[in-house]
């Protein structure tokens, strides 16, 4: 196939990205550059440009949405790739083919089951009429403390992360010569030793993979904060929908769009560039 017609499949796909994704972020980063009266919806009828919505962005009160988000976000992720690891490394490892089968239809159900049933579940699992009330007094809190809402939606990304980092992880998991893993335990090396020394190394990209999915998941997750954060947390998305939805502010959730897009991409590329020049040496 030549590389002109190669490149002409590629224009249905280009069009659909090119209409459906890049034409949206360009009036969405349009609308964050434009003035906003109060008692209005949306900015003014050919506003001039400002950077005064993301000045406002610069204040302790958005610094701290901002912390939050990516702090929870972080532990969430960090947690889930923990426990994450050993199921997808059960499942790699299974010998029994059905038995592998079933593994994966169980995490592939759990990652595509509605995010409303998750977030409720685990609301009632974490609340007073579940384990709940045993759990805060078991930490010291109170179910209606700040912390103890932190620890809510950190359980409610949990549910979503930990299957979706398990299945990530099972390629990379599944690629690893199980023989090595044996030879270095053949020459006395401890089983946590040799999987710290070979399996996680070897994974390495795959864990990268997972933390960036995961992540990336966590800080844009809105239902979750939503529901679970009981109004004491919020996310930077809940944010977003506020000043869309419930005050009309356009230009101001346009620019806390655009400024969290921005924050992950550093983020992701900062995260990718560290471990590729870490792997080249």
């Amino acid at each position: 196939m030549s590389v002109r017609r190669s490149g002409g499949l590629l224009l249905p796909a280009v069009a659909v990205v090119a209409v459906l994704l890049v034409a949206p972020l360009l009036l969405v980063g349009d609308e964050s550059l434009r003035l906003f009266v109060p008692g209005r919806v949306g900015s003014v009828h050919d506003a001039p440009l400002t950077l005064q919505n993301y000045a406002e962005l610069l204040r302790p009160a958005y610094a701290r949405y901002f912390a939050d988000t990516f702090r929870i976000s972080l532990i969430a992720t960090l947690v889930a790739l923990v426990l994450a690891y050993p199921i997808g490394y059960r499942v790699a490892r299974e010998a029994r083919p059905r038995v592998r089968r079933a593994w994966i239809a169980f995490l592939v159900v759990m990652l595509f089951l509605s995010i409303l049933i998750r977030v409720y579940a685990v609301s009632l699992a974490v609340g007073p009429a579940g384990f709940g009330r045993g759990l805060a007094e078991l930490l010291g809190l109170s179910l209606n403390s700040r912390s103890y809402a932190e620890l809510s939606i950190v359980f409610g990304l949990l549910h979503c992360l930990v299957p979706m980092a398990a299945i990530v992880l099972l390629a990379p998991l599944q690629a690893l010569n199980p023989r090595l893993v044996e030879a270095a335990q053949a020459l006395g090396a401890p089983t946590w030793k040799a999987h710290a020394t070979i399996t996680l190394p070897l994974s390495a990209r795959g864990v990268l993979a997972a933390f960036m999915l995961c992540f990336t998941f966590s800080i844009s997750a809105f239902v979750i904060p939503m529901v679970l954060g009981k109004g004491r947390v919020l996310f930077v998305s809940n944010l977003i929908y506020s000043r869309f939805g419930e005050i009309g502010n356009y230009p101001g959730g346009a620019a806390l769009s655009i400024s969290l897009l921005a924050l992950s991409l550093i983020v992701v590329y900062a995260l990718g560039r560290a471990a590729g020049s870490r792997w080249e040496k």
